[in-house]
C-alpha cells in the first residue's frame, strides 16, 4: 500500500509539474507578443508619414521636380526633390483637428493600459515569485490579459479613426491632394494584433484553473449550510462553556465562603475553649481554697474537742 501511494503521489506531482510547465510556456509567449505589440504601437506615436501624397513625375510626366506632402499626429510637412523639408507643427491642443485629438487620446489610453497590464502580468506569472498564492496569481494574470486586450482594441480604434479620415481624401477631385495611408498605420495594426494575441494567451493559460477554483452554486449552498451548522454547533458549545465557567465561579465563591466560615468557627471555638479553661482554673482555685478553709475549720474543731476532752479527764482524775 505504501508503494502504491508513493507511486500515485509521484504521478500526481509529475502531472502538476507538466501542467505548470505548459502554463509557463503559454505565459512566456503571451509576454513576448504583448511586449512586441506595445513597442510597435509606441513607435507609431512618434513616426512620420501617417498620410502621404506625391506630386509630379508620375505617368510619363516630363516634370522633373517632384514633391511630397505628408503628415503625422504632430505636424504637417512638405519635401521637395532636393530633400528640403519644410514643416508646420500643430498648434496647441484645442486648436488641432478633432480627429487628430481623438487618435492621440485613444493611443495614449491604449499605451497606459498596456503598462498597467505589464505590471499585473509580471506579478501573476508562474515564473515569478511575487503576487501571493496561486489563486491570486491566476486572477492577476487573467486581469492583466483582459487589460492587454482592451489596450489593443483602443489602439486599433485609433488607427481605424485616422484611416477613415484619410480614405475620403484619397478619392478626392483632380485638383486636390490624394493622400494614401502611411507605414505607421499598418505597423500599428500589426502591433495591436500582437498585443491582443498576447492577452488571449494570458487569459487562456489560467482560464481553466479559475473555472476549477470557482465553486459551483450547489457547492456554495453546501458551504453555507455547513457554515450554519458549524455556527449552530459552536453556539451551544459557547453556552456550555459559559455555564461551566459560571458554575466554577459559583463553586469557587462557595468554597471561599465555607473556608471563611470554618475559619471563623474555629476561631470562635478556640476563644470559647480558652475562656472555659480560664473559668475552670478559677473554679478549681476557689474550690481548693474552700477545701483548705474547711479542713482548717475541721482541724480547729477537732483540736477544740480534744482539748475539752482532756480537761474533762483531768477533772475526773482530780476528783
Amino acid at each position: 500500500m505504501s508503494e502504491d501511494s508513493s507511486c500515485l503521489s509521484a504521478v500526481v506531482e509529475a502531472a502538476i509539474a507538466a501542467r505548470r510547465m505548459n502554463i509557463r510556456v503559454v505565459q512566456i509567449f503571451g509576454f513576448l507578443f504583448t511586449v512586441l505589440g506595445w513597442i510597435f504601437i509606441a513607435c507609431t506615436m512618434a513616426m512620420e508619414y501617417w498620410k502621404i501624397a506625391s506630386i509630379g513625375g508620375l505617368g510619363g510626366s516630363n516634370i522633373i521636380k517632384v514633391a511630397w506632402y505628408w503628415s503625422s499626429l504632430w505636424r504637417s510637412c512638405f519635401t521637395d526633390s532636393t530633400a528640403v523639408t519644410n514643416c508646420i507643427d500643430f498648434p496647441v491642443l484645442w486648436s488641432v483637428h478633432y480627429i487628430i485629438q481623438a487618435v492621440r487620446g485613444l493611443l495614449m489610453i491604449g499605451l497606459s493600459m498596456g503598462m498597467l497590464s505589464f505590471v499585473l502580468c509580471l506579478m501573476g506569472m508562474e515564473c515569478t515569485y511575487i503576487g501571493g498564492k496561486d489563486k491570486h496569481k491566476h486572477r492577476t494574470v487573467f486581469t492583466g490579459g483582459l487589460f492587454h486586450i482592451v489596450s489593443a482594441m483602443s489602439s486599433f480604434a485609433g488607427y481605424v479613426v485616422y484611416a477613415h479620415h484619410v480614405i475620403p481624401e484619397h478619392y478626392g477631385t483632380e485638383f486636390t491632394l490624394n493622400y494614401d495611408l502611411g507605414t505607421p498605420l499598418f505597423l500599428g495594426w500589426v502591433g495591436t494584433m500582437f498585443e491582443m494575441a498576447g492577452g488571449v494567451f494570458y487569459c487562456v493559460s489560467v482560464g481553466k484553473l479559475l473555472c476549477q477554483d470557482s465553486p459551483k452554486p450547489e457547492e456554495n449552498v453546501d458551504v453555507e449550510s455547513k457554515a450554519a451548522e458549524a455556527d449552530s454547533q459552536s453556539k451551544p458549545d459557547e453556552k456550555s462553556k459559559l455555564y461551566s465557567k459560571s458554575q466554577r465561579s459559583v463553586k469557587s465563591t462557595l468554597s471561599s465562603e465555607s473556608a471563611l466560615s470554618s475559619e471563623s468557627s474555629l476561631s470562635s471555638r478556640s476563644d470559647l475553649s480558652t475562656r472555659s479553661g480560664e473559668s475552670g482554673r478559677d473554679s478549681r482555685s476557689s474550690r481548693s481554697s474552700r477545701s483548705s478553709r474547711s479542713s482548717s475549720s475541721v482541724g480547729s474543731s477537732i483540736s477544740s474537742v480534744r482539748g475539752s476532752d482532756s480537761r474533762l479527764i483531768n477533772k475526773n482524775v482530780y476528783v
